[in-house]
């Protein structure tokens, strides 16, 4: 499977171009998972439902599963930030890609997404400036940029996640998951 990261300050449109870049590449016949960072307390689950009912009995693990999905939720005995490679490993390896949504500090190869910052707005630091893992910046204003970009990171337009998608599968083998530090999973 091949993973790429996607960064950016909240409010940049990480997400609407995750869903597009998704799209076009399941257009191209590729199986795509993603990997979401929340900075907040989330719950898939509905307050009356079994499987509700099932965690609130103490449950550590509930899986819940039909004929067209599954969802598992697993609660922590106490507060714990994971890194994005046991969420990698807990997804399907015969997927063609995992976009991961967040987890900036992590040391997997991203995009990153970078806006001007609107009127009233302080700029915010670009981290291809600091993070030798941006192999790439997605923009809709290349000539606003703060800072000309180093040669091995390539400029991307924001608006075309077509275009984005044919340079992600024309460079695939350069995000072929290898797992921490270097090593194949």
């Amino acid at each position: 499977m091949k993973v790429l990261g996607f960064v950016a300050y909240s409010g940049a449109g990480k997400t609407t171009l995750l869903e597009q870049l998704i799209a076009a590449l399941r257009a191209q016949g590729q199986r795509v998972s993603t990997v979401k960072h929340a900075h907040h307390d989330v719950d898939i689950d509905i307050p009356g439902k079994d499987s509700w009912r099932h965690r609130q009995a103490g449950a550590s693990e509930v899986l819940l599963v039909c004929d067209k999905r599954l969802a598992l939720v697993r609660e922590f005995a106490c507060e714990q930030e994971l890194d994005v490679h046991a969420m990698l490993s807990e997804l399907d390896a015969r997927v063609d890609w995992v976009l991961v949504e967040g987890f900036k500090h992590e040391d997997l190869p991203k995009v990153e997404i970078w806006r001007q910052p609107a009127s009233g707005q302080t700029a915010r630091p670009l981290r291809f400036m600091t993070d030798s893992h941006v192999v790439a910046l997605a923009t809709d204003d290349a000539g606003g940029l703060p800072e000309a970009l180093p040669a091995h990171v390539q400029l991307l337009n924001l608006n075309q996640p077509a275009q984005i998608a044919h340079w992600m599968l024309a460079n695939a083998a350069r995000f072929e998951y290898q797992g921490p530090q270097g090593h194949e999973e």
